[in-house]
């Protein structure tokens, strides 16, 4: 007997075998994976990660002086503003001192390992100094535009 070759089996079995693809590969809709997949090219395994909440977006950070014995360690922080502009800084420090602004005559206390946070409006033009009051150290510099 000769086997021969019958078009309409061939295509039956294409048929139901491209059904059984389209099952297993379909999506699962049991919400277990929300966000997107994400792969680990080295082990090649992936993982489902979740779906990212809208966040606010986040404040500028507040610049930082960090003083260690008695100096400002990545040097005197530069500050620009503009008239009307509300300047913020912080500076933290190892040793109890006053933190003066020249110009607006505006000074805060930081205890040794504490912070002090300076807060206030640019309602003056020019260059001024900050400085650790009592030792006579530039922690900044401080120049505000028109």
């Amino acid at each position: 007997m000769k086997l021969g070759r019958n078009p309409v089996a061939l295509g039956a079995a294409l048929l139901v075998a491209a059904i059984a693809l389209f099952v297993i590969l379909q999506p699962d809709d049991s919400g277990e994976a929300d966000g997107p997949i994400v792969t680990n090219s080295a082990t090649g395994e992936s993982e489902a990660k979740p779906a990212k909440k809208k966040s606010k977006p986040k404040s500028p950070a507040v610049p930082t002086v960090i003083v260690r014995n008695g100096a400002p360690v990545d040097g005197v922080l530069g500050i620009e503003a503009d008239q009307g502009d509300e300047i913020t800084f912080r500076v933290e420090s190892d040793i109890e001192e006053e933190i003066h602004v020249h110009g607006f005559d505006i000074s805060e206390d930081v205890s040794a390992g504490g912070a002090a946070t300076l807060s206030f409006p640019a309602t003056i033009t020019g260059i001024f100094e900050v400085e650790l009051e009592y030792s006579g150290v530039p922690v900044a510099e401080l120049q505000v535009s028109p």
